[in-house]
């Protein structure tokens, strides 16, 4: 029988499979955060979907990183972030229901959204409630419909809720919530392998 996402994270963090999380995706990660530093000075940051807080970390070295964030829904992936880094702030929660104290400048997911039955409608909340005018999202996914390889993973992980969408639609969610100056790139291409779908948006 499959697996809600939380239990399998849960799980993946008892086994230190975290670990395992933040190398497959440093790359890709330092891409979009190399994207969405262009520019900002005295940011807040929230790594939505946080795991073992190794963004949430990574980002608060930046010198210009005034508060840094990680939101997780696994008690358990959040505990290891804690006994980590007792620098930063983390809270367990169902990102779908969490408000930040105030909205900040920048939120990033890596590999997150696609384990919502409705992705628009986390993407929208995030919008809504997280996100100051002129703060942008930036998130990475790497089981979309272009990336073939990708397609056997549900079955591959015991996962029961992952919603493979195209490219396209991803963007139009972007769009749809209000984002404007969506940008979108693959990185890490290479072989059979499509890359990371980046989908970025500023809110206006």
């Amino acid at each position: 029988m499959k697996k809600n996402p939380i239990d399998i994270f849960s799980d993946w963090a008892v086994i230190g499979r975290d670990k395992g999380m933040e190398k497959n995706h440093t790359k890709s990660v330092q891409d979009m955060l190399g994207f969405a530093y262009k520019s900002l000075k005295n940011f807040s940051f929230i790594d939505a979907g946080c795991g073992n807080g190794w963004v949430v970390r990574k980002v608060s070295k930046n010198k210009e990183c005034s508060n840094s964030i990680g939101v997780d829904g696994s008690s358990k992936m959040i505990d290891k972030a804690i006994s980590l880094d007792k620098k930063n702030d983390y809270f367990c929660s169902n990102l779908l229901q969490w408000i930040p104290e105030k909205p900040v400048d920048l939120v990033h997911s890596m590999e997150v959204f696609y384990y919502f039955n409705n992705p628009k409608k986390i993407i929208n909340h995030i919008y809504s409630n997280w996100i100051k005018i002129g703060g942008r999202l930036i998130m990475g996914v790497d089981f979309y419909y272009e990336n073939e390889i990708s397609h056997g993973w549900p079955d591959e992980t015991n996962v029961n809720t992952m919603i493979l969408l195209k490219e396209k639609d991803w963007i139009n969610i972007f769009k749809e919530v209000g984002f404007s100056n969506v940008k979108k790139w693959r990185s890490g291409k290479k072989n059979n392998w499509a890359g990371t779908l980046v989908v970025t948006g500023v809110k206006n």
